[in-house]
């Protein structure tokens, strides 16, 4: 795990400020004049939160596009590195805290991806933890069980890296299950509850895979 540093932490808080105070202002202007009776300080925290991380998101999405994150490895002292910690910053003391909830309705966590950057298809959820969504693409009518994880970091001592993690149509991925970076699954492919899938893997169309660390269970029909 490599150190972040102060100059990357204080370009976070500038971000964190910016939005804080935004979204006080937002919030005031919004509600200042709107009479809540009982429930004004219920709906301005709630509003609150909500503005906050509107203009997080914004500020997000700003700093991704002047500094974008690459594929690949992260090298020690690059300016890559210095665009990553402050992404990890914003997962670290956001953005993981609402995916690790299960507070947030699973049609309104699609959106909370997609803001992130991940690219999901028509009728696809996830009730799983999506990381790094911006490494991340899910096909049609698709299907991330509860409390599965997808992680297209790899990260092993110094070593930092990220390789996309491609899902196509019709997909399920069960419930607690885990894939790893670079891994691919093809159209109508199924991955067992459970099932860890190794960094790199291809999953066929069709295929069925399980098990720790997956294996092929069973291979598509000729049908498909």
């Amino acid at each position: 795990m490599r150190k972040i540093n102060l100059s990357q932490i204080a370009l976070f808080s500038t971000f964190f400020s910016l939005a804080l105070g935004f979204s006080i202002i937002t919030n005031w202007l919004t509600f200042a004049a709107i009479p809540l009776g009982d429930f004004r300080g219920i709906v301005l925290l709630m509003s609150g939160v909500f503005f906050l991380y509107f203009y997080e998101l914004l500020f997000y999405r700003l700093m991704l596009y002047v500094m974008p994150i690459s594929i690949g490895e992260i090298t020690p002292d690059s300016r890559q590195e210095f665009s990553y910690h402050i992404y990890l910053l914003f997962y670290l003391i956001l953005f993981y805290p609402v995916m690790r909830s299960g507070f947030i309705p699973v049609p309104l966590m699609k959106l909370f991806y997609l803001a992130l950057g991940a690219k999901m298809g028509e009728n696809t959820y996830s009730s799983g933890i999506i990381q790094d969504p911006i490494f991340v693409e899910v096909g049609d009518n698709t299907l991330i069980g509860m409390d599965a994880l997808i992680t297209p970091h790899i990260i092993e001592n110094n070593k930092i890296e990220h390789h996309p993690i491609s899902i196509g149509n019709n997909v399920t991925i069960g419930a607690h299950s885990i894939l790893l970076a670079g891994v691919s699954v093809g159209d109508g492919a199924l991955v067992a509850a459970g099932s860890v899938v190794r960094k790199g893997t291809q999953i066929g169309a069709g295929e069925v895979w399980g098990g720790v660390p997956a294996k092929i269970i069973k291979a598509a029909s000729i049908s498909e």
